[in-house]
């Protein structure tokens, strides 16, 4: 019988530590792939691998599209990519962002768990928002293990909150825990394969034909939900609706995706860059408006400089109140963050 050897993970802030003291804590002999997803900025260069092969024997590389998956290796997404399996084959991409970053935890499991189904293990580290949930949820429908870091232990707690509150978790513990647990689990047999619905089915594989920019025939997202009232912060298309169980989220027919609070997040960053630019041209109108008022001035027609300073004076009110609101709107996002915390503890 097949063994539980295909073991997904993803973390973001914090991450970088998380995965040292897991990887360290492997044997150097585990017969198992492992897979990571950390999110960084794409324009720095990933030393992940670098660190991993100086405190494990286990070999670890960035992975590189088409390459086979072997046991005893460690594979990490590279930077401003997505890493995808298929059924003996890791893919790197350079398709839609998830919860705003590639590579993106979700589609590495939501496609490990598709290829590989009741032999993959997921297991999600401290990371910020909830990205790692969706994904989470399918590697467990199809018969996967779940874990989570325990968010107590965690730097950042949100990604394994997220997890804990919407997945049937089946371990959750501190990382001192995290490598021996990992180590027991891909030594046995991977259990029967679950059954899985045809809607399931197919709305997994055009997501993961997504990510793999896969889109020859055309794939209509919006098949597979249902359309929201909401657009899509990066392109401004139309996001439809989708259910993993009773988790919601987004995806737009250009192929980004949201969780709802990734979302939440994009939207009100994008109310403030909205206030701000709106703060910055009138600020500028009130600068054009008392340059022609000192040009009036100058050439003595004080009635014509009045009027424009008159007007310079109005709009500067105008800022005034469009710079409360906006701290307003700061202080309401930090005390709702701060009230939902309180609602999860």
């Amino acid at each position: 019988m097949e063994k539980r050897n295909i073991i997904v993970m993803g973390a973001s802030t914090g991450g970088f530590e998380a995965f040292k003291r897991v990887i360290a804590d492997l044997p150097p002999d585990l017969e198992a792939a492992i897979f990571i997803v950390w999110h960084m900025s794409p324009t720095i260069r990933g030393m992940l691998p670098q660190v991993f092969n100086k405190i494990n024997a286990i070999h670890a590389a960035h992975a590189v599209d088409g390459e086979p998956i072997l046991m005893n290796r460690i594979y990490v997404a590279p930077p401003d990519h997505h890493m995808l399996l298929e059924h003996g084959t890791v893919r790197v991409t350079h398709g839609p962002k998830e919860n705003r970053f590639r590579p993106a935890v979700d589609p590495l499991f939501r496609s490990a768990a598709y290829a590989y189904q009741n032999r993959v293990i997921g297991v999600v580290l401290s990371g910020a928002l909830d990205d790692g949930t969706a994904g989470l949820w399918t590697i467990k429908y199809r018969g996967g293990i779940a874990i989570v870091q325990d968010p107590k232990d965690s730097q950042v707690p949100s990604m394994p909150e997220s997890a804990v509150s919407q997945v049937s978790i089946d371990f959750t513990v501190p990382l001192t825990e995290m490598g021996s647990l990992l180590s027991r689990l891909a030594s046995e047999p991977a259990g029967e394969t679950k059954q899985v619905t045809k809607g399931e089915d197919e709305k997994t594989k055009a997501e993961i034909r997504i990510a793999a920019e896969d889109i020859t025939e055309g794939i209509r997202i919006m098949d597979h939900g249902q359309l929201s009232p909401f657009t899509c912060p990066d392109c401004h298309g139309v996001l439809t609706l989708l259910k993993d169980g009773d988790i919601s989220r987004f995806r737009c027919h250009t192929g980004h995706a949201y969780s709802a609070d990734g979302l939440l997040t994009a939207i009100m960053e994008k109310v403030e860059d909205d206030l701000y630019s709106a703060i910055r041209g009138v600020d500028e109108s009130i600068m054009l408006l008392n340059h022609v008022g000192d040009h009036f001035a100058e050439a003595n027609h004080a009635g014509l400089a009045a009027r424009y300073f008159q007007q310079a004076q109005k709009a500067g009110q105008r800022a005034e109140l469009m710079r409360q609101a906006a701290l307003l709107r700061a202080q309401l996002t930090m005390e709702d963050m701060m009230q939902l915390d309180e609602e999860i503890d």
